[in-house]
């Protein structure tokens, strides 16, 4: 990791800047895939999972079969975990949905809420060397809590045809059963557009690689919501001299292994916490099976030490990490400053770890700084809101000349004539 002492706020554009590809070339190719999905539907699908997955099957959809099966293809200690961490996020999700509201904003003029759930939404699930099936419990729960009629999951295939049994365990768990074996940017336009096998749906959520982020992007573009652009994973970890140097270095590694183009970040509030923590560093890499991963994704890490807490809390507000770590005496006064993280984790025994699985939050964050801007999934990611209003004669009475008035001044004729036309009646 790269090691830098007390940088001026100058410097911090550069120590905040994510890693970027060449875009240009991925939308040409995404873009690609997209117009042959729309134009041939599963024809296009199946020519794509043969070129990216080698899987040359022709039915994308799950059985029910197999989704039954997949909980006996698991260690039970496996399924007791998952099933540990689909009841916290239930109950935490469930506690969160909002209530519907209703307010006489004057004498006669009553507005209100009422929330939707979304009809049909479409759930990426990334497989490869590491097939995310915590994912399906962090997406599919908050969609089942919210309403959704129809739930819609896509996941990329083996060889073989098979997708890692935990995946559909998890999607048992959350009562999906349209389970497809498809990946990738098809996979995306599948459920954007709809084919013969797969619905359309009316938004897209789950992370991926570059090209399903590019993929979810543009067709959001076309009238398909998605729940917002996710690039690689990321931890900012805050730490004073009573952070255990141990409990920090396996905190930056529990993100650097998830993909090279990780990112990790230590703002260190101590000047002998960084030689400490890169010699735990040194010392746990070799232990990870993914320490090549790993390894690549500490060589553009940064510690940073900052020389007071008002500073460092700063830095966190202008990086807006995916997941923020504050592991010092005060952890709980220092929260208190932050403006812009995904999903922040306090003291010393709550490792970024516990939120990606069980704790009850979610796990789908914003990313490459859009914690500014967005929040985590949760169940109204999954709902939408319609208002409602009704005047009496007497609300209207109170409130038309207002009205009236506001529109004669825009010059919107018709506006003001709808008032009065109603109170000269």
């Amino acid at each position: 990791m790269r090691v830098v002492t007390n940088p001026s706020p100058t410097q911090w554009t550069e120590l905040t800047r994510r890693p970027t590809d060449d875009s240009g070339a991925i939308t040409a190719s995404v873009r690609e895939i997209l117009n042959q999905v729309q134009r041939l539907g599963d024809a296009a699908v199946r020519e794509y999972s043969r070129r990216f997955d080698r899987w040359q099957g022709e039915d994308f959809l799950v059985s029910e079969p197999e989704l039954r099966e997949a909980e006996s293809q698991l260690p039970p200690s496996l399924t007791q975990a998952m099933l540990l961490a689909a009841d916290n996020i239930r109950r935490f999700h469930q506690a969160r949905i909002s209530g519907e509201v209703t307010v006489e904003t004057m004498p006669g003029v009553t507005c209100w809420t009422k929330r939707i759930p979304l009809q049909r939404v479409g759930i990426y699930v990334p497989g490869g060397s590491a097939p995310l099936f915590s994912t399906v419990l962090m997406l599919g729960l908050p969609a089942a809590l919210a309403g959704c009629r129809e739930v819609v999951l896509c996941s990329p295939p083996s060889a073989d045809g098979t997708i890692d049994p935990a995946i559909l365990f998890a999607a048992r768990i959350c009562g999906i059963r349209k389970v497809f074996r498809v990946g990738g940017a098809q996979a995306i336009a599948a459920m954007a557009y709809g084919t013969e096998s797969i619905p359309a749906v009316d938004k897209i959520v789950g992370p991926g690689n570059q090209y399903v982020t590019k993929a979810k992007q543009l067709v959001s573009s076309e009238g398909v919501a998605i729940d917002f652009p996710a690039g690689p994973s990321e931890v900012l970890v805050v730490a004073d001299e009573t952070a255990d140097p141990a409990f920090v270095a396996a905190d930056l590694l529990s993100q650097a292994e998830h993909g090279p183009d990780s990112q990790v970040i230590l703002a260190a509030l101590d000047p002998t916490l960084a030689d400490k923590v890169l010699a735990e560093l040194n010392k746990q890499l070799p232990a990870l099976p993914r320490q090549e991963i790993a390894r690549q994704a500490l060589t553009h890490g940064w510690i940073i030490s900052f020389p007071s807490e008002s500073q460092a809390m700063a830095f966190v507000n202008a990086y807006a990490p995916e997941h923020l770590i504050i592991n010092t005496q005060n952890p709980v006064t220092l929260a208190e400053a932050v403006l812009h993280a995904g999903s922040v984790f306090l003291g010393p025994y709550s490792p970024e770890a516990a939120g990606d699985y069980a704790s009850g939050t979610n796990h789908t964050l914003p990313t490459g700084g859009y914690a500014r801007l967005y929040g985590g999934i949760s169940c109204d990611s999954f709902m939408k809101e319609i208002t409602f209003q009704q005047l009496s004669l007497e609300g209207l009475q109170n409130l038309g000349p207002a009205v009236a008035e506001m529109a004669a001044a825009e010059k919107l004729e018709g506006h003001r004539k709808a008032i009065t036309i109603r109170l000269q009646s």
